[in-house]
């Protein structure tokens, strides 16, 4: 993602530089699509079993994803079980004690405390056995694959990539200069090679700190190098693909 960035941020800056060329475009801003994914994982490390999905597919949240083999998780909630079992043979017999004064207050309260831990411990393993099947947070579309059935993945690795569409987001950068014109829900058109004309987004995030400083003392010339790193939430999230150049042009400003 780091190297993203990095392409990004340096194909922007080329473009503000020819940009400056030509003062017609300069509200015209060059962009990409980037995308804030969803890792999902097991709890505990395991072995793939079973995989729903493909990559391309759209699921609804709830739906199956994968699951993780699940032996050692049966095999103690078996233990778990027995236990709450014991523990509620001993339960009642110190109850049935107490009432006949053979038994103590003590081992009463003792059975009980033991009983309610046994049930909290068989509670935590049905949990531990559910959640070796892991279930879709939300609507989306499967971006990545990293484990395949068959193969081990360690504790709270993902297996999954995915996509819901709201967490797509357009990066451009502003020089310092527009700035002033860009305020946050502020509606910007979007524009990309093979895209539907009207693609609208709505600025989401303004850089409080500039992308780019010259090593020097700053001047007016070198004042015009700063830009400032802005992100939109395209209202048409379906339109658009991680990683495709975009053009984010600026509505004019309104006469005074």
């Amino acid at each position: 993602m780091t190297m993203r960035l990095a392409a990004g941020a340096a194909l922007v800056l080329t473009g503000l530089a020819l940009a400056g060329c030509d003062k017609g475009n300069e509200r015209q801003l060059q962009g990409w699509v980037e995308a804030e994914l969803i890792f999902v994982s097991p709890d505990e490390q395991g072995r793939v079993e079973t995989m729903k999905v493909r990559e391309g597919d759209q699921v609804k949240q709830g739906n199956l994803l994968f699951a993780v083999d699940d032996d050692l998780q049966k095999a103690d909630v078996v233990v778990r079980k027995t236990a709450v079992v014991n523990a509620q043979q001993n339960f009642d017999r110190a109850k049935e004690l107490l009432k006949t004064a053979a038994g103590t207050q003590k081992t009463y309260d003792d059975a009980e405390a033991a009983l309610r831990q046994a049930k909290a411990n068989l509670a935590w393993s049905d949990t531990r056995l559910a959640r070796r099947q892991a279930y879709s947070p939300a609507d989306g579309t499967i971006e990545q694959i990293y484990f395949r059935p068959g193969e081990s993945v360690p504790a709270n690795r993902p297996v999954v990539a995915l996509l819901p569409p709201q967490n797509l987001k357009l990066r451009f950068f502003a020089p310092e200069t527009l700035l002033p014109e860009i305020k946050y829900g502020k509606a910007v058109t979007v524009s990309c090679d093979g895209c539907e004309k009207g693609l609208t987004a709505k600025v989401s995030f303004i850089a409080r700190s500039a992308e780019y400083t010259p090593p020097v003392i700053y001047s007016l010339d070198e004042r015009a190098k700063l830009v400032y790193l802005i992100e939109a939430r395209p209202d048409q999230p379906e339109k658009f693909r991680v990683g495709q150049p975009v053009t984010v042009t600026l509505p004019k400003e309104a006469p005074k």
